[in-house]
C-alpha cells in the first residue's frame, strides 16, 4: 500500500530544509534519556508552529525536556511558573509611567519571546488563561489598549500535573482547542532509569551547543508545508474527524451514546500538517497512511469530548478514537 503514495523522485530541496534536525536530536539526547515520543512531538510542533500541550507526572524531564529544545536553537527562550495569584500583567506585561517624558510606555512581559514554557499552565486563574489565549491564537499582545506582535518562531510549550488537583484550574474548551497536540507521557523503563540515575548523580552537567537558527527552523516549516499528500490520504482525514461527529455513518453506532461533541475543525488542519511534519521528520517528502495514523491520538485526544456515560464506563477519549481508528478504511 505505502507504495501507492511514494512519488518517483524525492524532492531533494524540500529534505535538505531538515538537515538541522539530526544534529539538534543528537543534542537533545545528550541531556534527555530516553522519551523518543516527547522528543518527536516536540519537533514535530517546532515544524508546524503549533503549539503543545504536555502532561506528565513529576519528574519526567518535561520542563528539561523544552529547555534543552530551545537551548539547541539561536532563539530566546523564557518559562513562566503558573500560579493561582498570577495576573494577566505578569504574563502580558503592562504600561509604566515615564516621569522623564511625562507618557506611559509598555513594558513588556515574558510572553515577548520564541519559545514560551508555561510550567504548570492549569493552576493559573481563566484571566490569565484568556489573556494567553490571545498570544496563542493572533501571535500578538494588547496592552494598555495597543496591538504587540509577537515573533515569527513564537510557539507556547505547557505543561500541567494530572494527579494533582487542588489549586488548579480546568483549561478552557476554546483554549485546549488551540494546542495543536496533547502529549501525555510516562515513566522510563528500567535501563533509561538507571542511566538519568548516573547522569544526574555522577556526570558533569551537559553544555548544550546552539545548533539551529530561526532561519532554518522557519525554511523547514516551509518545506513541511510543501510534503505531498495524496488527495486520498485527505479524504481519510476528512472521514476520520467526521467519525467522531456521527459515527454511525461510519459503522460505530455504539460510541455515540459515549461522545458528547466531535474533534473541531482544528483536527482536520492540525492533522493534515502534523502529518507532513512527521514525514518530513522521517526524511520523506510524501505523506503515509502510518503518518496520519501515528499523530491521529495527539492531534485528537484533547477535542473530543467524552459523555458523563462514557466516563462512568471509566471510556477514555483515546479509546473512542482508538475504536474509530480500527473503523475507518484505509486509502
Amino acid at each position: 500500500m505505502a507504495a501507492s503514495f511514494r512519488p518517483a523522485v524525492q524532492n531533494e530541496a524540500i529534505l535538505r530544509r531538515g538537515d538541522f534536525i539530526a544534529p539538534v536530536v543528537q543534542e537533545i539526547r545528550r541531556v534527555i534519556v530516553g522519551q523518543e515520543y516527547l522528543i518527536d512531538r516536540l519537533l514535530i510542533g517546532l515544524l508546524c508552529n503549533g503549539h503543545l500541550l504536555i502532561e506528565g507526572v513529576p519528574g519526567l524531564a518535561k520542563t528539561l525536556a523544552v529547555k534543552t529544545l530551545a537551548d539547541t536553537i539561536d532563539a530566546d527562550f523564557k518559562r513562566i511558573q503558573f500560579t493561582p495569584d498570577l495576573l494577566p500583567a505578569d504574563l502580558n506585561g503592562t504600561m509604566i509611567f515615564d516621569p522623564r517624558e511625562q507618557t506611559f510606555r509598555p513594558r513588556k512581559g515574558p510572553v515577548f519571546t520564541d519559545i514560551l514554557l508555561a510550567d504548570e499552565v492549569n493552576r493559573a486563574p481563566p484571566k490569565v488563561q484568556s489573556a494567553l489565549l490571545e498570544a496563542m491564537q493572533e501571535h500578538q499582545v494588547s496592552i494598555g489598549g495597543e496591538t504587540h506582535k509577537l515573533s515569527d518562531l513564537f510557539m507556547v510549550l505547557a505543561t500541567q500535573n494530572p494527579i494533582e488537583h487542588e489549586g488548579t484550574y480546568r483549561l478552557p474548551e476554546a483554549q485546549i482547542d488551540r494546542f495543536m497536540l496533547k502529549v501525555v507521557i510516562g515513566y522510563p523503563t528500567v535501563e533509561e532509569e538507571r542511566t538519568i540515575m548516573d547522569r544526574q548523580t555522577v556526570e558533569a552537567p551537559v553544555q548544550i551547543r546552539r545548533i539551529a537558527t530561526p532561519e532554518a527552523i522557519i525554511g523547514g516549516r516551509q518545506a513541511v508545508r510543501h510534503v505531498h499528500m495524496d488527495e486520498t490520504l485527505k479524504d481519510y482525514i476528512v472521514r476520520l474527524v467526521f467519525a467522531t461527529r456521527q459515527p454511525a455513518d461510519f459503522g460505530l453506532p455504539d460510541l455515540k451514546p459515549l461522545i458528547a461533541f466531535g474533534v473541531s475543525p482544528r483536527a482536520t488542519i492540525y492533522l493534515s500538517i502534523a502529518a507532513r511534519a512527521k514525514a518530513f521528520l522521517e526524511g520523506r517528502d510524501h505523506v503515509l497512511p502510518d503518518d496520519v495514523k501515528s499523530i491521529a491520538i495527539d492531534v485528537m485526544r484533547h477535542r473530543l469530548i467524552p459523555t458523563y456515560q462514557a466516563e462512568a464506563e471509566e471510556i477514555t477519549a483515546e479509546t473512542i478514537i482508538q475504536r474509530v481508528l480500527d473503523k475507518v478504511p484505509l486509502p
